[in-house]
């Protein structure tokens, strides 16, 4: 049951602790239920996986994640719930929060069409809905670093939410022709990491319908515990953070993403001086303005969000061949016992997406995936499971 008294409105995210250990959220009694009168928003691409197939799979990440910098930027400094899932996201919002939400989503549904010719489907539902149809939706704050967290989801909601709007309910349409949503921030700029210890893994294990949701944490807890065993956790972003080339590989992206009224060549051409002098300081090391290369680059890593729990256990490792195998043992005899699905996927190289509000500041995000398909691969599996 939830209850809301107290909870409604922009705060009530804001004010819940932050969890400091990842391993803790395998246990329910971690996640708060959302207020009744919130709501929950859904995108997804279609037809993604011809796009993955096509090696576009960059792109399918930046339209992901430019659908929470649309809500990030319409929420106008208030702090909401968001899940990125590598070919779409998910995130809560409060009831005065309904309108600029759905036009912002309208807003990047039209921007994907306009711009790469990408039907993007999103779609807005009642938490009151979702708890009508028999799911909940609670979430915790993760304190991925001292400057970044992200939110966890559990109790089934997002799940049911994405079902629906696969099935065409709650749908917001596009915006009118030539709406441009707010991305700024959406950045593209990191070279792809490649595995330094075997290959990079995309994991996604979900319960299993009907189980029993203490069987499912302890699978949970098992399967955490024995990502921890590799190297760093497992953590893809080298320790000295991500590499950084000039031009950087998603210049065209961002140029299309952060034009505005300006056109996209004219965008690009700014961009290329922007990075040009990123380079420099990445380059150099040296320090400006309050932006010290060294210390924005090693806590991109320590932001970034490589593993996750959005109604289910998702995770981006860099993994050995003992650990995969020992982690698939896990999971094979977890799923004959009917405790949960899940699907794996292999690829050489991570990418990473970001959100970057200040350079100067600590907070900026950076969403993790496998660059040959990732989360969304990974997902495709558990169909034959």
């Amino acid at each position: 049951m939830s209850d809301t008294a107290g909870n409604d409105g922009p705060g009530f995210y804001s004010r819940l602790a932050a969890q400091s250990r990842f391993d803790d959220l395998t246990q329910g009694t971690s996640y708060t239920p959302l207020p009744d009168d919130w709501f929950v928003g859904t995108a997804d691409i279609v037809g993604s996986t011809q796009l993955i197939e096509a090696g576009k799979y960059k792109l399918v990440n930046t339209i992901g994640a430019a659908v929470i910098s649309a809500q990030i930027n319409a929420a106008q400094g208030q702090q909401l719930p968001f899940a990125f899932g590598g070919d779409g996201a998910a995130f809560a919002f409060w009831p005065q929060h309904l309108e600029a939400a759905r036009a912002a989503l309208a807003a990047v549904r039209r921007w994907a069409l306009d711009e790469f010719g990408i039907d993007l489907r999103v779609a807005i539902v009642s938490v009151s809905q979702i708890r009508s149809a028999g799911h909940n939706v609670s979430v915790a704050r993760y304190q991925a670093s001292q400057g970044a967290d992200y939110a966890m989801f559990d109790g089934g909601g997002l799940s049911w939410a994405e079902l629906q709007m696969k099935q065409g309910h709650n749908a917001i349409e596009a915006a009118p022709a030539g709406t441009m949503p707010d991305l700024t921030g959406l950045s593209c700029r990191w070279t792809p990491m490649q595995a330094r210890n075997g290959k990079i893994l995309s994991l996604v294990a979900l319960p299993a319908p009907g189980a029993a949701p203490q069987t499912v944490a302890s699978v949970m807890h098992e399967i955490v515990k024995c990502a921890e065993r590799l190297e760093r956790g497992g953590h893809p972003v080298p320790p000295q953070g991500p590499g950084y080339a000039w031009p950087p590989q998603g210049l065209d992206l961002e140029a299309r993403a952060t034009h505005g009224e300006m056109s996209v060549f004219r965008r690009k051409i700014q961009l290329l001086g922007e990075t040009l002098l990123a380079w420099f300081f990445f380059r150099t090391g040296m320090s400006a303005g309050g932006f010290n290369p060294v210390h924005y680059v090693e806590t991109t890593g320590r932001n970034a969000d490589f593993r996750k729990f959005e109604d289910g256990l998702k995770m981006t490792l860099d993994c050995d061949a003992q650990t995969r195998i020992a982690l698939e043992t896990i999971l094979d005899n977890a799923s004959r016992q009917g405790v949960i699905v899940y699907g794996l996927f292999e690829q050489d190289e991570a990418i990473m997406t970001c959100i970057v509000p200040s350079i100067t500041q600590d907070d900026h995000i950076h969403f993790i995936d496998g660059a040959a398909g990732g989360y969304a691969r990974a997902v495709a599996q558990l169909k034959t499971r």
